[in-house]
């Protein structure tokens, strides 16, 4: 299928990601108080414009008022409207919260700007400060969609937006901290002495990501297209429970009888969906795509892409397509650090799930309440690694494989066709 061209050279940003893993606080046990453990900020998302942004759809609730105001004014040319229940923050508050932005505070950064620890004065709360670099690849505009979009969301599975601060040339956001890190952290770059996510955990990851997905597509007014969905954006607190994090991309969704938004083409390399890459048309179904991408990435525990591995398998998606033609090669699949930890059945239904989020044609790709329904299920199925022996390289189902690209109805979360077998 070959890599889809929505951000960038992936050399580029495998330099990139080298840079924010070296700096990532996430790893490291001596990191002084506002204090407690980490945030992961995405990556660079460098764009490649396909179409001209449709006019009559760019200027919409959130996109913002970015109407001038005077330059006496804190604002200094921006005004919010819209903002009732994040906080104004001066920026001297937030030059006291991170002690001017000390180093030892630095968490990581992304294509935002940089992100550091902090401790409000006033409350003690500790949260994360994301500070917009002028010279970055996002500005006012994306600034501006975050603070509107979190501002008017309310979910468990979002990251809180505690306030932001526009003064000066100054652009910063305050975060909910999150002390395990991200998605991406756990998969991709983990530390030596931490244990690995288990196939329970995948499971609960997944699900809550789906349920900060629907309300965005189902819930919120007007409806949200996310567009940046990867696993640096699903960020972990206490007991794994995750979040959707960093909204600069979000775009409202179509309205009345429309079916899309024409736009620029924007997001990351490798979770972009071929239908939004090639002609600029957003749809909800391209963020249903980048989710089968990300659940790909948790069963797997492959990157979306990888250059480090040979040219067929670069590509994760499209390393997949042929196996799940082939049941009898679905072990294959699963993430070799679960060592055989993962229920048969559970495994095949998730997979099930995924080929059917990364379908090339968007309109046989199921609704985010048909896949939240499918995952509230397996994530309720415990998997006892205790009282199960390891699946370890066999294949325990012996009926005859069914092409999954063939499916073409919902979600079956019941599996009256797949392995009864969870030895």
């Amino acid at each position: 299928m070959g890599c889809f061209p929505c951000s960038g050279d992936p050399s580029i940003k495998k330099r990139e990601r080298k840079r924010i893993q070296a700096n990532n606080q996430y790893k490291r046990d001596d990191q002084p108080n506002p204090k407690s453990d980490t945030v992961k900020t995405s990556e660079h998302k460098v764009v490649k414009k396909e179409e001209t942004e449709n006019a009559n759809q760019s200027t919409t609730r959130m996109d913002g008022d970015c109407s001038s105001v005077s330059r006496d004014e804190e604002t200094d040319g921006i005004k919010i409207n819209g903002v009732n229940k994040a906080r104004a923050f001066k920026f001297n508050e937030l030059v006291a919260a991170t002690e001017n932005f000390k180093a030892a505070y630095f968490l990581g950064e992304g294509g935002f700007g940089k992100v550091y620890k902090g401790c409000l004065a006033d409350t003690g709360q500790v949260v994360a400060i994301k500070q917009l670099n002028p010279d970055g690849c996002q500005g006012n505009r994306e600034f501006i969609v975050e603070v509107l979009t979190l501002s008017m969301a309310d979910h468990p599975n979002l990251v809180k937006l505690i306030g932001y601060c526009v003064e000066g040339h100054h652009r910063v956001l305050v975060y909910e901290y999150m002390p395990l890190g991200s998605l991406e952290d756990h998969l991709h770059d983990p530390w030596p002495d931490k244990k690995r996510l288990d196939w329970n955990t995948r499971m609960k990851i997944a699900a809550g990501a789906a349920r900060g997905l629907e309300y965005l597509h189902d819930k919120m007014k007007p409806p949200v297209i996310y567009r940046d969905l990867k696993g640096s954006n699903i960020l972990l607190g206490e007991g794994y429970h995750p979040k959707l994090s960093d909204f600069g991309l979000a775009k409202v969704g179509p309205l009345g009888d429309k079916t899309h938004v024409s736009t620029r083409v924007m997001g990351t390399y490798g979770y972009c969906a071929p239908d939004y890459a090639m002609t600029g048309q957003l749809t909800f179904k391209s963020d249903i795509y980048s989710f089968g991408v990300v659940l790909l990435e948790i069963i797997t525990g492959r990157k979306a892409i990888d250059n480090t591995k040979s040219a067929a398998e670069q590509n994760l998606v499209a390393w997949a397509r042929p196996l799940f033609k082939d049941r009898k090669k679905f072990h294959q699949m699963a993430d070799p650090v679960l060592e055989g930890h993962y229920p048969v059945r559970g495994l095949y239904q998730a997979l099930a799930i995924a080929a059917m989020c990364v379908q090339e044609q968007p309109n046989m790709r199921p609704l985010i309440a048909d896949i939240v329904t499918a995952l509230n299920y397996l994530a309720s199925q415990k998997y006892d690694c205790e009282a199960q022996p390891p699946q370890g390289s066999r294949n325990n189902s012996s009926r005859k494989s069914r092409s999954i690209d063939d499916q073409k109805n919902p979600i079956n979360v019941d599996g009256d066709d797949t392995s009864n077998s969870e030895s």
